[in-house]
């Protein structure tokens, strides 16, 4: 009797351990990436007026296989006195041109007065995505008084802007603001 227990109990931690090293080796086959700039936090800044609807974003490159967005990251500084709404737009890029939004929910965040490093957790909303993209932020009032300043990188890719909601897409090409996105592999 000892020894059927013995053996039943054995089986079962084999089993578990055999659960537990799939597992681990499940999610290590999903690769995780970061695209977009690189983040800095220093001086150099591209300023931009918070206006209902403008958007500032980079062209990003999600591969040829399809990626789930994971989080959007930047940093900033928000030169007002009050928080500054905004929300997260991610589009088709192709021709040098914004197509379709693939952010089917709203997705909002806020930045903080000060200098910040939001992150946005987009993983919730499963979205995904391949080809190139151009990720924005949107603002969703407008706030006079000083500009929003995002830290930037030089001859990176460059920066793509609306002032308003009915302006259309300028490229600012040397400097390409500070956002870069993590994303995960989507396996079939």
């Amino acid at each position: 009797m000892q020894s059927k227990i013995y053996n039943t109990t054995l089986f079962f931690k084999t089993f578990l351990m055999m659960l537990i090293v799939s597992a681990t080796f499940s999610a290590q086959a999903q690769k995780i990436k970061t695209i977009g700039n690189k983040l800095r936090s220093g001086s150099s800044n591209n300023t931009f007026g918070a206006v209902k609807g403008g958007e500032v974003g980079i062209k990003m490159k999600a591969g040829k296989k399809p990626v789930k967005l994971l989080k959007l990251t930047f940093n900033v500084e928000n030169r007002q006195q009050d928080s500054l709404p905004f929300k997260v737009n991610v589009y088709q890029f192709t021709d040098e041109k914004a197509g379709e939004n693939l952010v089917k929910q709203e997705i909002t965040g806020a930045i903080a007065p000060g200098k910040s490093r939001p992150v946005i957790d987009l993983a919730p909303y499963d979205i995904q995505v391949s080809g190139d993209l151009l990720v924005s932020i949107e603002w969703l009032k407008t706030s006079p008084g000083m500009e929003t300043a995002f830290s930037i990188g030089l001859f990176n890719g460059g920066t793509y802007h609306k002032d308003s909601a009915t302006s259309d897409w300028e490229k600012i090409p040397v400097a390409g603001v500070d956002f870069n996105m993590q994303v995960m592999e989507v396996k079939k």
